[in-house]
Parts: structure tokens; C-alpha cells; sequence
């Protein structure tokens, strides 16, 4: 995801003047081009991503696009004041770029996980939050924030994700994007938990039940109509995310769920429970310490809970 995210930036700023990239002392060479190309556009802002923060509101209020570049943690809830003070409150458009969220960091421990940005992030007024699932997604959603006023928050993973989308397609920031097709449940993932929610769709049909999976990489605005039917055309949704279970885009669907008086579809979460993760281990290891895995999404579909 963030090779395909500098590959679009660069893109993007060849007919763009605003656009300007904020790093937290982190990619210099992997923006070596954008430097070469651009390098008044360029501001290395050291570790100090608080001050990056409002840094970037200034250029915003001077007429500039910034997109603030680090690892998700650092640029989320480190900054979390400037980003409600300086950004939101004045609706400015400034691109929050967190790479490695989630569990992308997972062997580094919970200085680098960001289990709790979408959370803190969803609730600030005028921000919107993406959550692209490869990296044709992150290249759309980057295009789609830049191109559309307001701050946004898009929330990447690492790199080596699976291929969900080999080409690009009409994106739009709201609009969840069908995957594949189903009957009978439907799987939303958020983010790069999709390829774990098309495997278990597989293991679904061989047990006779049709799923459809979308990515969900808009958590915030909530698409209202999609929500109401898709819960009016399946009898179990399930979200999946790489996110605690408080406060993450599986909330989200619950709060509107709560809120809209339907009943009959069943809502499950799959999420990383109220703890954090104190052993070493892979990505894909801590997948399965928080239930994330294909097998476990599978078990909670079955049992609907």
C-alpha cells in the first residue's frame, strides 16, 4: 500500500502546485522522486508529529493541500489535539496519511499497533476516514481525499498486501465496494482484513452458504442507504477489522443499527478484544490471537456470535 501511496502522490502533484508532503522523519528514500521533482513541496518535520500537525494547518490556511506522511500511532494519537483544534475545527484540508495501522507493526509491539485511531478519528466532526483494502484502493482513496475538501484520514497498511483489485474502478469516498457477490451473509471488511473475509466466504460455500463480501473503506460518512440494505437483504452482516472492538467501523455499523429501528439481521464483530497484545508475532499471528483469522470469522458466522 505505501509504494502505490508515494506512486500516486507523485502522480498527483505533477498537476496539482498545493499538493505538499509532511514526513515525520520516516520514507526519506522512498521520496527521493517526489523530492527530485518537487522540492519546495517537501518539508521533513522530524519526530515531532504534534508540531507536523499544526505545520500543516498553516500551509492549508495559506491555500496549500498537505498530506501528512508517518506510521499510524504517531500520526494519530500522538497529534490528537492539533487534530481536533487545528484541522477539524477550522474544516481544513489536510491529508492524514498513517502507514502501518492496524497490526501492520504487530512483531514491534503496541507502540506501533494502532488498534484505537479509527475510534478517536470517527467521532472528530468534518473528518473522514478511509480505510483502503490494497493498493489500488489506496490510490483511488488518496485521489478521492485530494480531490475533495475537508480533512481525511486514510489509514494504510504496510506492503505485500494481496492484489483484491487488480484495476482501478469508480471510486467514491462513501460507497462501499462490492467484492464478490452472496445470498446470505455479508462480510465487511475494513481495511486489509478483506483477503481474510474472502477466504472464509470460500470455506462458507463449501458449506452451502452463499456470502457476499464488500470493502468497507469508507468507515466515516456512513453510507445510510447501504447500510439499510444490506441489512434488509441479509440475515447476518459481519465486520471485520484489525481494530479494537470499541470504537471501531464495526461500532459504527452497530450505533446506526441501534439507531434505525430494523430488526431481524444479525450483527457480528470481529475485532481485537478490550487488551493489548503482549507476546511477539507476526501479522498474521496476531490474526489469530484476536480471532481475525479466515477460520475464526468462519465460527462466528456458523454460531452468530
Amino acid at each position: 500500500m505505501r509504494d502505490a501511496f508515494v506512486k500516486e502522490l507523485e502522480k498527483l502533484a505533477e498537476t496539482n502546485d498545493k499538493l505538499v508532503l509532511l514526513s515525520g522523519d520516516i520514507g526519506n528514500r522512498m521520496f527521493d522522486r517526489f523530492k527530485a521533482a518537487h522540492p519546495e513541496r517537501f518539508y521533513n518535520c522530524g519526530i515531532a508529529e504534534a508540531n507536523m500537525a499544526s505545520v500543516a494547518a498553516g500551509l492549508a490556511l495559506e491555500g496549500f493541500i498537505p498530506v501528512i506522511y508517518t506510521i499510524a500511532p504517531f500520526a494519530t494519537t500522538r497529534c490528537l489535539e492539533q487534530i481536533k483544534i487545528d484541522l477539524c475545527y477550522h474544516n481544513l484540508h489536510v491529508i492524514i496519511a498513517g502507514t502501518g495501522a492496524g497490526l501492520s507493526y504487530a512483531p514491534l509491539g503496541p507502540t506501533h499497533h494502532s488498534a484505537e485511531d479509527i475510534a478517536i478519528l470517527r467521532v472528530m466532526p468534518n473528518m473522514r476516514v478511509l480505510c483502503p483494502c490494497d493498493a489500488t484502493e489506496t490510490r483511488l482513496a488518496l485521489a478521492a481525499a485530494v480531490n475533495s475538501h475537508g480533512p481525511a484520514y486514510l489509514r494504510l497498511g504496510k506492503k505485500g498486501e494481496p492484489v483484491i483489485f487488480p484495476e482501478p474502478y469508480s471510486f467514491a469516498i462513501g460507497n462501499p465496494t462490492p467484492v464478490i457477490d452472496g445470498k446470505d451473509v455479508c462480510l465487511l471488511g475494513i481495511g486489509n482484513t478483506v483477503p481474510q473475509c474472502l477466504e472464509a466466504a470460500k470455506m462458507l460455500e463449501n458449506e452451502g452458504i452463499s456470502a457476499a463480501v464488500y470493502s468497507y473503506h469508507t468507515v466515516k460518512p456512513q453510507n445510510e442507504e447501504f447500510l439499510k440494505d444490506i441489512f434488509s437483504k441479509f440475515k447476518k452482516v459481519c465486520t471485520v477489522e484489525e481494530h479494537f472492538l470499541a470504537g471501531g467501523g464495526g461500532s459504527s455499523v452497530a450505533e446506526w443499527l441501534a439507531d434505525s429501528g430494523i430488526s431481524g439481521a444479525k450483527l457480528i464483530r470481529c475485532g481485537i478484544d478490550d487488551t493489548f497484545m503482549k507476546t511477539t508475532g507476526s501479522q498474521s499471528y496476531a490474526h489469530g490471537l484476536f480471532g481475525l483469522d479466515s477460520e475464526t470469522i468462519r465460527k462466528r458466522i456458523l454460531g452468530g456470535k
